[in-house]
Formats: structure tokens, sequence, C-alpha cells
């Protein structure tokens, strides 16, 4: 198979996820629907391109009807991995199942980590406890730059976020506190993400600026990333992605600032990059509606995203494969503002083949794994199953 494909383009849709997951009710998150619940909360969304794709063959998606004639392979993946958040779904994306959920502090942090934490920045903190991070700068912003305390929070997620001011802790400064946050972060706190978040502004309008970095913990061990950079193939890594890898597996490391740019980026590494894999993350679905209860916003993001999915299509080599998918729920209409356990979309599209195939309901996301390798001739993965067939028969 690995002569048919020069390259794979995958692109995360960040919490886009299509339906509750059968333990949904595990984590609080029964009912959750992300896309469905948006587009109906909206009285319908305007689709065109992702639906000439097949996006409401997958569920009844006010405004984005089935169709019979569309032009890619689409189904949806279960997560095998434990959690609802981004390493885990990326990290199964590439072929590792996470058997353990990361932590998580709802009470906030225990008082030995901040003290430790402390110690190493020298200087006190705020804040420790779970919040939304634009609300936590309005409630904590103005005492910050009054003391120079960098804010502590949290979320459901299993995060250790730090919020400073541009002008009170310089951005450098900011990701040398989260690096001994990471430093500190071990053993049974072994968090998933520490995270900088970086604000501008003054007491009353402040605001988080495109400077955030995540500093996750490492794969523990190699995903489909590092055997495809180990055969000698490119990886690009756009948005988050190699953050979100701790670097690991990625040839080249892209920072975009909002969907747009990531959308932009992507059509000039599918435009320029050798023969591998493309890797894509659109983190505004998440971090700007999905996290802030806005479905009209997160509504607006996809229609923007299906207004420029063309630009990637006709930048495409006609032996290129694109796949579009999601890393985890995040549903706006829900009382919580945090990530939801929830199915993911699987579109699979190639210029020469516009055929309308059901890839029915795949057992893990790690089939995007599995039909990487097979794409590119690697030793088959251990988990997941190829759809490389289906696709290109």
């Amino acid at each position: 198979m690995g002569r048919e494909i020069d390259r794979g383009i995958i692109v995360v849709l960040d919490g886009a996820g299509v339906g509750a997951m059968p333990d949904a009710a595990e984590y609080g998150d029964e009912g959750s629907n992300t896309l469905v619940n948006t587009a109906r909360a909206l009285g319908g969304l305007s689709l065109p391109n992702l639906q000439l794709m097949g996006l409401g063959n997958l569920a009844p998606i006010p405004g984005v009807p089935p169709r019979s004639d569309c032009t890619a392979s689409y189904g949806v993946m279960l997560e095998k991995s434990k959690g609802k958040d981004t390493i885990t779904g990326h990290w199964e994306m590439a072929g590792l199942i996470t058997e353990r959920p990361f932590p998580v502090y709802p009470h906030g942090f225990p008082k030995d980590i901040i003290e430790a934490f402390e110690k190493a920045i020298g200087r006190g903190t705020l804040g420790n406890c779970p919040a939304s991070g634009t609300e936590i700068i309005k409630q904590l912003g103005e005492e910050h730059t009054r003391t120079g305390k960098p804010i502590v929070y949290t979320s459901a997620d299993s995060v250790f976020q730090v919020a400073a001011h541009e002008d009170v802790i310089p951005v450098g400064e900011l990701y040398e506190m989260c690096l001994k946050a990471r430093s500190i972060l071990t053993g049974e706190h072994n968090v998933a993400r520490v995270i900088a978040r970086p604000f501008a502004g003054q007491p009353g309008s402040f605001r988080r600026t495109d400077c955030r970095r995540d500093f996750a913990i490492p794969p523990p061990e190699p995903t489909v990333l590092d055997a495809l950079r180990d055969a000698g193939y490119e990886v690009v890594a756009i948005g988050k992605i190699g953050d979100v890898f701790s670097q690991h597996g990625i040839s080249k490391s892209v920072h975009t600032e909002g969907n747009l740019d990531t959308i932009r980026r992507t059509v000039e590494a599918v435009e320029t990059a050798g023969r591998g894999l493309i890797f894509s993350n659109l983190v505004d679905f998440d971090t700007l509606y999905g996290h802030r209860n806005d479905p009209k916003g997160f509504g607006y993001g996809l229609m923007e995203f299906d207004e420029h999915l063309p630009d990637i299509q006709e930048a495409m080599r006609d032996d290129d494969l694109l796949i579009i998918t999601a890393d985890h729920g995040v549903d706006p209409t829900t009382p919580s503002t945090d990530h939801s356990r929830e199915k993911v979309p699987l579109l699979v599209w190639r210029r020469d083949r516009a055929e309308c195939v059901n890839l029915g309901e795949r057992e893990t996301f790690a089939d995007i794994a599995a039909t990487i390798a097979d794409l590119f001739g690697l030793d088959p993965w251990p988990v997941g199953r190829s759809f490389l067939l289906e696709v290109i028969s």
C-alpha cells in the first residue's frame, strides 16, 4: 500500500464531536452532541462542502442533510482511551491508547504542589481553582498586575494553567515558569499539560493573546509519527500538534494564530511539503467557542472552515489523502464548559476517487494510525484497523 499515496493530511476540528460515547454517563456527558446540538441551537447550519463530503450522513445535523452522492468516505470513531482530553484524543489518533486517565483537580491543586511551584518561581500565586480562562483573568487580572503573582487554575481536564499579563511577566519568563511546573508535576500528579496563558489589555478589557504554549508530557511509547520520521518521511505539525506530542516524531512545527491562520499554513504545507504527513489542529472551536458555551461562535467557526475547505482540496495532489476528524467533544449547549466524551467524525477524501463509502462506526481513533502506517508501507500498527483499502480501491 505504501506506494499508492504520497502524503497524508489530517485536519482536527478541535472538539467537534458527533454524539455521546456509550460510556458518556461515567463522565457526566449524557446527551452531548457538539455538532448536532450546535446546529439545532442555531436553527441549522450551512456547510455545503462538508455536506458534500458526507458530514450529514453521520448524524441528523440540522441544515446538513445526508447525501447518497457524497464525494468522500465517511464514518464515526469511538475513543478507546480513558478520558476526554486533547492529549488522549491526539495520541490515540497516532496509535497510542491511554489506559489510565490523567489526574484532574476539581478542588484545585494540593498545597504541596503550589508551595513547590511558588518556591521554584520565587513568588506567590493567585487562584488555584477550576475556572474558565477568560473569567479568571477578569476576576484576578487586576490583582495580578498589582502584585506580580501569576494566576494558577485548572479545569475538568488534566491541565495546570498559568496566566500572566505580558507586561507584568514577559512571555519568555512565563514559559520558564511553566517548565518549572512541568518538572514538579510528576508521579501521581503527572498532569497531561501545563499551559502558558499570556494575556494583555487593561482591567475590564483583558484578552488572551496568541502566545499560548502547551507543555505536554511526552508520549510514553513511540507513535506512528515516530515511525514515519524514523522511516525518512516528513511530519509537519501545524497549530498545537507539536506541543501535544512534545515535538516527538515531528520534523517541522508551525505555530499559528487562530483557525484562519492554521488553514492558511495548512494550505502552504500542502503546496510545498514533501512525502509524509501534514497534521493540523484548528483550536478555536475548543478554546474560543466550546469552553465559552458559545454555539453561535462554534457554528460560525464551522462555516468559516467549510468556506475554506476547498482551498486545502485544491492544493492537494491527485494521490494525497485528506482525513478530517476531531479529538473529543466540547458541546457548547450544555451547562458544562468542559470537554464532552463523544464520538468523532471521520471524513476521508482524495481528488481522484469521488465515491460515497460508509466506513461505519470504528472502534478506536487508532484506526487513523493503522491507516497511516498502511499508507506509507510501514509495519502494521499494533492497534487499530486500517481503512485504506476501503478508500482507495
